[in-house]
């Protein structure tokens, strides 16, 4: 076995590499920029080294010999998948746990993979592929394949530059913002044509192969579930396959990996018709451990980061194919920081308090703890929840449930829209295809927040100065001879509209009325947390709502409280009764940013008039770009902002005199 091993990378990954190395008595080095210095894998690494970035690999090499590391495990995201770093592993002395940088090449372009695998008798998606293509070639293309078609960048993957287009009139754009998000996320600007499958369902198959030329495939992944191409829950089994399906899917696969020599953990992607299973074609091969590795990790007996240090180490495949049996299934949804009721932009914050779940059949990988700080120069994955169970309902179930109980507070989160997603028809029957969150999104959305959680905000307001200060002339009830007067707080729903709360009464025996509504008993009070860990910024309060009783995990930033619940999560600022005016009187030619970000371009001019809906800046945000248009037709009056600069959450990017 290696006797100490470098990880390349950060976040939950890292974290669950060193998860495997210590249970393996091998030493584990974390590496970190200067923005991860506090980072949660910094913290639990037997040793970290500081770095310029996580994409310089002359540094990591560096890091590694410096700190007598033998070998680099490179996760998967920023070097996983770079034929140069492995060449340069090699070259330094280091094992590099991956694949030979040759094969990284062979498999790593999505144009040379799919004319690998033809050669081998893998069926591959129609389409034109050849290196080099310029724009007008790849419109010729795409209207020979026929539209619909994918726009593809040869390098990477993860969706990002990806474009699907339907439309002839849309690909002269799409050609050119594809280009420039996949030459800023992978330092290439190659693109690929390829028919687009209705209805396609996104299928891989896992594979594992040691250096003596030994492979086995480990079953398959359903990722269907995917949001702009970014797989959001994975599975396994597929509910679409049948053994004879799996067992062609799988052979195919390991004649993939077999014609170039492949070595280690490695993923075939395919995209399977939902109407014709029988229709399977190859989509491209990563060639790297994947974020959902442990759904296949929960139905067999082995760990894939081990077998990955057992074969980098030299050693043979513990199995056959014969041995691979997995047992029961499993279900992962990825946690991401992003807020669905702003079209999923990406959020940013401090953990205020975190609570993962646990318990029979529930696995969590994350990378955070409270106080964390989450900015926007990473990718917006925070954790993954597994759930594991005898069959599909069991596993759907309990990943319910535990996402019901995972409460982060102090940034928007997915988790919500998460359970919203499991408990659609079309999900529970396993009809998927990779165009059903998109279709579904808008009922699996929601920003209304109930009474009960502004009444709950007004009380905490109460409650915090009653036990502040209990000089009844200090709590603003209007407080008499007669008893309580009303009080009125005014709260502001992130993203919404203030909403007033009248309370007559103390906190702990109170009446509420929300939003004008007629008053209802209500009451909240500190609770206990019987088994849930010590949170140093967390705080558990129980809400009595018109003869409902809740509890809310609850923590304060400023101005803004948090309250959690069953996946939610809501950030409610507190204004002075006359502020509620000035709070909605938002310009209507005012145009701010919606996420923390870097602006990437600014098409727009001073004095340019300009239709509603016009392009006005491009903003990146968590390696994804983001086109922000005039909200009004009228006249482009300022644009204080300009390529390169950073901005926060809410800046002026423009402002637009209407037209009247």
């Amino acid at each position: 076995m290696l006797e100490s091993v470098l990880v390349a990378n950060r976040g939950e990954i890292a974290v669950r590499i060193f998860r495997t190395l210590r249970r393996l008595g091998v030493r584990a080095i974390a590496v970190h920029e200067d923005a991860d210095a506090a980072a949660r894998h910094v913290r639990e690494a037997d040793e970290a080294v500081r770095v310029p970035s996580y994409l310089d690999g002359a540094a990591i090499v560096a890091a590694a010999r410096a700190t007598g590391a033998v070998a680099i495990h490179p996760g998967y995201g920023f070097l996983a998948e770079n034929a140069a770093f492995a060449r340069a592993c090699a070259d330094a002395g280091l094992v590099f746990v991956g694949p030979p940088a040759d094969v990284i090449e062979a498999m790593g372009d999505k144009i040379r993979a799919k004319n690998t695998v033809a050669a081998a008798g893998v069926p591959v998606v129609p389409g034109r592929d050849e290196p080099g293509l310029s724009d007008a070639e790849l419109t010729e293309a795409a209207l020979a394949v026929g539209l619909p078609i994918l726009i593809k960048p040869s390098a990477g993957g993860g969706g990002k530059g990806m474009r699907l287009v339907e439309d002839a009139a849309d690909l002269a754009a799409s050609i050119v913002s594809a280009r420039r998000e996949a030459a800023a996320a992978f330092g290439d600007d190659t693109l690929l044509v390829e028919r687009f499958v209705p209805r396609p369902r996104h299928i891989e198959i896992q594979v594992m192969a040691d250096a003596h030329g030994a492979v086995v495939h480990l079953g398959e992944r359903e990722c269907s579930l995917q949001r702009r191409h970014q797989k959001i829950v994975e599975e396994s089994p597929s509910p679409l396959l049948d053994p004879a399906r799996r067992a062609r899917m799988g052979a195919a696969a390991v004649a993939a990996a077999k014609a170039v020599g492949y070595v280690g953990a490695g993923t075939v992607e395919y995209i399977v018709s939902a109407d014709r299973p029988d229709d399977y074609y190859f989509m491209e091969m990563n060639t790297r451990l994947q974020v959902e590795h442990p759904v296949t990790e929960e139905l067999l007996p082995w760990d894939l980061v081990e077998l990955q240090l057992r074969v980098a180490a030299g050693e043979p495949l513990p199995m056959t194919q014969d041995d691979v049996a997995p047992d029961g299934h499993a279900v992962e949804a990825r946690i991401y920081a992003e807020d669905p009721a702003r079209g999923f932009l990406p959020t940013g914050g401090r953990v205020l308090a975190l609570a993962e779940p646990a318990g029979p059949g529930i696995r969590v990988d994350s990378g955070i703890a409270a106080g964390d700080e989450i900015g926007g120069a990473y990718d917006p994955m925070l954790a993954k929840v597994i759930a594991r169970g005898p069959d599909r309902a069991t596993a759907l179930a309990r990943l319910d449930r535990a996402l019901a109980g995972y409460r982060l507070l102090g940034l928007a989160t997915n988790v919500a829209f998460l359970r919203a997603l499991l408990a659609h028809p079309d999900v529970a029957a396993g009809r998927l295809d990779t165009g059903l969150v998109e279709r579904a999104q808008g009922d699996l959305v929601t920003r209304e927040v109930p009474d009960e959680v502004l009444a709950a905000a007004a009380l905490e307001r109460m409650l915090a100065l009653e036990t502040g200060d209990p000089d009844p002339w200090a709590i603003p009830d209007g407080w008499r001879l007669g008893g309580p007067a009303r009080t009125t707080w005014v709260i502001t729903p992130a993203g919404g509209s203030p909403v007033e709360v009248h309370v007559r009464g103390r906190a702990h025996a109170a009446e509420v009325s929300v939003g004008g509504a007629d008053p209802v008993p209500a009451a909240l009070r500190p609770a206990g947390s019987p088994g849930e860990p010590d949170l140093t910024y967390d705080l558990t309060y129980e809400l009595m709502y018109a003869g409902r009783t809740r509890r809310f995990g609850l923590a304060r930033d400023g101005d803004t409280v948090w309250l959690g619940r069953d996946g939610h999560a809501w950030a409610l600022a507190e204004h002075v009764p006359g502020a509620a005016a000035a709070a909605t009187a938002a310009g209507d030619g005012v145009v701010r940013s919606p996420m923390p970000g870097t602006v990437l371009a600014v098409p727009a001019q001073v004095g340019e008039e300009v239709a509603q809906g016009r392009p006005l800046v491009v903003v990146e945000a968590m390696k994804m770009e983001h086109t922000v248009t005039a909200p009004v037709a009228g006249t482009v009056a300022r644009l204080p902002v300009r390529a390169g600069d950073r901005v926060a959450l809410d800046a002026v990017l423009a402002e637009i005199t209407p037209k009247e």
